[in-house]
């Protein structure tokens, strides 16, 4: 397994090529790849993605213009990995892993053990399984699949929920039902059992912005973390997935820097995996939310790729084309959402420039 640095200096290195050049998406020239801006802070940059969208070749490019590390977005959720029981298919995500390997990405893991985006035998088989095999052999199957060949992977996903009422704000799931809080250690030693040197990483959302929720489920998350490391449980890092608000929240900026320093003083890496923003209940011209958007990215980043323990931005796609209005009305008031670094016609958006200006200002790791 190539190291971390070396692995980043190639990503930097690699110019975006493998496609003819009249493939070229209009894209405004805004200076640098964010790969090489990334890559120069000892960063990795890139984007969920899905096999479909790489169908599309003027997409393709601008991805690869852009982007050095790249994360499935539904290819390896259970319910498509194994949509009937003991039938699992990775060849989705295989797909995604050759095209990375091709053009010189890294690609990470997402996710293994979640709430959600399950199949729906597996709630019910969990409920009556002797034992915690019914997830376990999962993880180890596709950690050995990939051994050696991801970036990083995402074990447990979203096990925080405050609004649950439990003294430990651990989320009421189908999880926690059958195998009490434990089932997060056991995911996590299975998959270190299965892929001895894969990062693992703790992935959860709402960590970043204002409010008393906010303050509850960084506290919790903080405890969840600290206690798997006490517990000799192999966590690497923390995944901060960055889902951010234009008009209604806001980045807390004061609390955000203390949380991450927290999660440095730990030990553990930290990761940006699924960086977007939301542009509803804002005003219809997309000058005043792109500006919106734009500004809720720096508030974040300025302090996120401040905290030297960060080592890689992902956003939760790469542009707004295959982004869907919620309904008709927004269809026809506000068109497509305005929520990733290239609009639906891949011209880049104020949101890139934000990136752009945050991943320059970034200390060096």
């Amino acid at each position: 397994m190539i190291s971390r640095r070396a692995a980043l200096a190639a990503l930097a290195a690699i110019p975006a090529i493998g496609l003819a050049e009249t493939l070229r998406p209009s894209l405004t020239n805004d200076g640098p790849s964010l790969r090489a801006l990334a890559g120069s802070r000892g960063i990795a940059f890139g984007a969920a993605t899905a096999n479909f969208e790489l169908r599309q070749r003027d997409f393709t490019f601008a991805l690869l213009r852009d982007c050095g590390i790249i994360v499935p977005e539904y290819e390896l959720k259970r319910d498509l990995t194994e949509p009937v029981q003991g039938q699992i298919d990775f060849s989705a995500t295989d797909a995604l892993l050759d095209f990375a390997r091709r053009h010189g990405l890294l690609i990470r893991g997402h996710t293994l053990v979640w709430y959600a985006s399950n199949p729906p035998w597996l709630e019910p088989a969990v409920a009556a399984a002797p034992d915690e095999r019914i997830f376990t052999d999962y993880v180890r199957a596709a950690m050995r699949h990939y051994a050696g060949r991801m970036h990083s992977w995402d074990v447990v996903n979203e096990a925080i929920q405050p609004q649950d009422g439990r003294a430990d704000a651990l989320r009421d799931s189908f999880w926690l039902r059958k195998f009490g809080p434990s089932y997060i250690d056991t995911a996590f030693l299975a998959a270190r059992d299965a892929d001895p040197s894969a990062l693992l990483v703790y992935n959860d959302y709402g960590l970043e912005e204002e409010g008393a929720i906010h303050d509850q489920r960084r506290r919790a998350v903080l405890k969840l973390l600290e206690g798997m490391i006490a517990r000799g449980v192999p966590v690497g890092a923390l995944g901060l997935q960055g889902h951010l608000a234009a008009f209604t929240r806001k980045v807390d900026q004061r609390k955000l820097e203390a949380f991450l320093n927290e999660v440095r003083a730990t030990g553990l890496r930290i990761l940006i995996t699924e960086h977007d923003v939301d542009d509803g209940g804002g005003p219809v011209d997309f000058i005043t939310r792109d500006r919106a958007v734009a500004d809720a990215t720096r508030r974040f980043l300025d302090v996120a790729l401040d905290n030297r323990s960060t080592m890689a931005l992902l956003t939760w796609g790469l542009s707004d084309r295959f982004l869907k209005p919620e309904s008709m009305r927004e269809q026809l008031l506000r068109g497509t959402p305005r929520s990733l670094p290239l609009d639906a016609a891949l011209q880049t958006t104020p949101m890139r420039a934000a990136i752009a200006d945050a991943l320059r200002n970034a200390r060096p790791r």
